[in-house]
């Protein structure tokens, strides 16, 4: 069978999709796989540049209000956490989280040297590379190379997503990108596809044979994945988003048999330039129905303990608003890290210094690297050095 450009980009996005599902179910056997320490990391990546300083409101900040006069949240709309700050109101089970004593904050975060570029930054956060430096693997993909020498392990770690972002890809291991679990095994099982796979004969064009490798082994395999989703659905009504679809994903995938310890998904676009409030305020709403929901979820499953959600974004914006009832591109931000098994809750540091600034923006304190040591080391019991190189310490809130 000859495949042309017309067959090609239709199987495009079930091959992306079903990236390194070759020897998924050979995998689940081998003996270097990595052991199940029972913790699972959820990665929420808020793409495009969160605004910090209105999402953890600087209450009693004066500079805060005088140059955000018409985007800042008032001191009575937001939720007080400490005498300081307070939480942006749509994150209104984040409140609930902060109170339970299951949400850390982590101020100022950031690197040396920041960029503002939408996709250098987030290469270089997804990679944990220094902003001078290139490398074209990511943190979590390097940790599924130290974790499984040479072994292809394709259920370890799973993207929530249409295409595998950098952070999940290595020298050798990759993690597995799809969206719908269902929507994934039907598609392979469409005759264009068997066809498509039937196609043994090796073929000049290395996308030709890449494209005609991965769908044989996803027809083969991506029944496993979506029996396991379905094993133990859930009862809880998730909302009608696209992050409440993502999460009822991963929960269900939590609640089965499958071994994978890493997800990672993302939501946006937060680059408000323009009419910032009523944007970001609809993204955190979605972010906390759909969190809230996951949570009660888990809980009820007796795996919230095990199960650490971290989020991050690209950068933060600048400290003033612009003519446009936006923010422009900034530096630093801040994580948030929800846990049934935090050892040190809230505000971990700091607020912002708001009259410390480098030509009207935040300067970093927290290198989000250490951030990720931390976790590697702490919550995924990893050789964090192996992947991230010389560590420069670590945090103790796990």
């Amino acid at each position: 069978m000859i495949i042309n450009r017309k067959t090609f980009i239709k199987t495009s996005s079930l091959a992306a999709a079903s990236f390194l599902f070759p020897n998924f179910l050979k995998a689940l056997t081998l003996p270097e796989a990595i052991a199940m320490n029972g913790k699972t990391l959820i990665i929420l990546q808020l793409s495009g540049g969160n605004d910090g300083l209105n999402t953890i409101i600087p209450v009693k900040n004066d500079i805060y209000y005088k140059v955000r006069n018409q985007i800042s949240i008032k001191e009575n709309d937001a939720f007080r956490l400490t005498d300081e700050a307070g939480i942006n109101p749509n994150l209104k089970f984040f409140k609930e989280l902060y109170d339970n004593g299951e949400l850390a904050v982590m101020n100022n975060v950031g690197y040396p040297d920041p960029n503002k570029s939408h996709f250098r930054s987030m290469d270089i956060w997804q990679s944990a590379s220094a902003s001078n430096q290139f490398i074209n693997t990511g943190w979590l993909g390097r940790y599924l190379d130290e974790a499984c020498h040479n072994c292809q392990k394709p259920t370890q770690a799973i993207e929530i997503d249409d295409l595998l972002s950098l952070a999940m890809k290595g020298d050798n291991n990759k993690a597995i990108a799809f969206r719908d679990p269902k929507k994934l095994y039907d598609n392979s099982q469409e005759t264009l596809y068997k066809k498509l796979a039937a196609d043994n004969h090796d073929h000049e064009h290395h996308l030709a044979s890449y494209l005609y490798n991965t769908l044989g082994n996803a027809i083969s395999n991506s029944g496993y994945i979506f029996e396991e989703s379905e094993a133990k659905p859930t009862d809880k009504t998730y909302p009608n988003t696209q992050i409440g679809k993502d999460f009822q994903t991963i929960a269900s995938l939590i609640k089965s048999d499958i071994n994978t310890q890493v997800y990672y998904l993302s939501t946006g676009s937060f680059d408000t330039h323009t009419n910032q409030n009523s944007r970001q305020n609809q993204l955190f709403k979605n972010i906390s129905d759909a969190v809230e929901i996951f949570t009660k979820d888990i809980k009820e499953n007796g795996k919230f303990q095990d199960v650490m959600i971290m989020t991050f974004s690209e950068f933060g914006r600048r400290v003033a608003q612009n003519a446009s009832n936006g923010t422009d591109h900034g530096t630093a931000n801040q994580m948030f890290f929800i846990s049934g098994s935090l050892k040190k809750k809230g505000l971990l540091n700091t607020l912002p210094d708001l009259e410390n600034l480098s030509y009207g923006d935040l300067i970093y304190t927290e290198d989000f690297r250490k951030i990720y040591a931390t976790i590697l080391k702490k919550w995924l019991h990893s050789d964090d050095q192996k992947i991230l190189g010389k560590p420069n310490g670590y945090y103790d809130f796990i």
